[in-house]
């Protein structure tokens, strides 16, 4: 029987390296940037900052803005994830091929991705002419500079990574529970959501957060697709515009803070919800 062994100065110098990492990428950055959001111009410890933030109805809007932007693209993109990943749990033809085609948008940076779109998706883009010469539009509009070019690109960064997320773990339950279910008399429809889908659940969590926190972020994608002063005004562009136009690196901070917030908020909101309607889930049938 094996002893369970405690800590001890090899379990130490292994984790060293990691703790020290998350310190210094993670931990510094954040207790940083809560003092600065803290503080004013002076130094002097106050909550100011926040008090401005909620009576600002800018900042206010553009919560909402971010808001609107990234959690319908996280929605969309776990909805369209779900059935292919079950479907392609087994393997499907050309597998490969179809990895590869997925992994692209991953590789090409949000840069390249929101250049294309503005060669393709503009309003002399081969779309819009296409659509102009089949007599389906009557004036080219275009789908950049706008909510919708946001959202698209989004979809477009975001979707790779949540399938391959989910076909890496909804491949990882055993078969044999789908086929007891079958076997018991369950149809195809009730074993996915009775069986199947409960199993997915964390990993569709896990794709999910990952999905909703690089979306709320977006910062790219919102100034060359998007009206960065209106409509798709996010908080990441807010944040760099205190900092960076107006040297307000305090209210900028707290503008920051309340990103993270937001999104440990909506996340909580998520596993709450996950919990209520799958008490007791979990992956036990991961074989």
């Amino acid at each position: 029987m094996l002893k369970k062994k405690g800590w001890n100065i090899e379990t130490i110098i292994l984790l060293l390296p990691a703790v020290l990492f998350l310190a210094t990428v993670f931990v510094y950055p954040f207790i940083y940037a809560l003092n600065l959001s803290l503080t004013d111009a002076t130094g002097e410890y106050t909550v100011a900052n926040y008090i401005n933030f909620f009576t600002d109805p800018i900042e206010l809007k553009t919560v909402g803005n971010t808001i609107l932007i990234s959690l319908p693209v996280t929605i969309l993109t776990i909805v369209l994830a779900i059935p292919i990943a079950y479907y392609m749990r087994g393997g499907i033809k050309h597998e490969k091929l179809v990895t590869f085609f997925l992994m692209i948008p991953m590789t090409l940076g949000v840069v390249l991705i929101a250049e294309g779109m503005i060669t393709y998706f503009g309003r002399n883009g081969w779309l819009m002419l296409l659509l102009e010469k089949l007599g389906l539009i009557e004036e080219r509009t275009g789908l950049i500079h706008n909510y919708w070019g946001v959202v698209i690109s989004l979809f477009i960064q975001s979707f790779p990574m949540g399938l391959m997320i989910l076909i890496g773990y909804t491949s990882g339950i055993h078969p044999s529970l789908e086929q007891a279910s079958r076997m018991l008399g369950a149809s195809k429809c009730q074993t996915f959501w009775r069986v199947m889908f409960p199993l997915m659940m964390p990993g569709i969590l896990i794709a999910f957060c990952l999905n909703f926190t690089s979306a709320f972020s977006v910062f790219t994608s919102a100034i060359m697709l998007g009206q960065p002063t209106s409509t798709t005004r996010v908080m990441a562009y807010s944040a760099y515009i205190t900092a960076y136009e107006y040297f307000d690196y305090n209210y900028s901070s707290t503008i920051c803070i309340m990103m993270v917030i937001i999104q440990l908020i909506i996340i909580g909101l998520v596993f709450g919800l996950r919990n209520r309607l799958y008490k007791g889930t979990s992956a036990v049938g991961k074989g």
